[in-house]
């Protein structure tokens, strides 16, 4: 678990990460981005939530998940995306934590 230093620039260290965190992922649920973060599903929920509300994220349905990333149609999407690549390049402890994620399913049969 990752305990990232970004500043609240985004309302809350929450809110911000979780914003970095779908950015780098490009596509991601909040089941995927707490453990990363260290924080409980609930509040990356809720950050995942007022960030769709004030229109910088998305969300789709997937089944019983909800996968969401930044809006395409967000006014200042290039700026947003320029300032999350830089803050991303920064975080050194974010980058290990993503390095170790594993984003795609285990081969049929395989033991863990």
């Amino acid at each position: 678990m990752a305990t990232i230093s970004n500043p609240s620039l985004f309302g809350t260290k929450t809110r911000t990460n979780t914003l970095l965190v779908i950015h780098l992922l490009g596509e991601t649920h909040a089941s995927e981005i707490a453990p990363l973060l260290g924080k409980s599903l609930s509040r990356v929920q809720a950050a995942v939530d007022s960030l769709e509300r004030a229109g910088i994220v998305i969300g789709t349905e997937e089944g019983n998940t909800r996968r969401v990333q930044l809006s395409p149609r967000y006014p200042a999407l290039d700026e947003l995306s320029k300032l999350l690549n830089k803050m991303g390049m920064l975080d050194t402890e974010l980058q290990q934590a993503l390095a170790t994620l594993r984003r795609r399913p285990r081969r049929s049969g395989k033991k863990r």
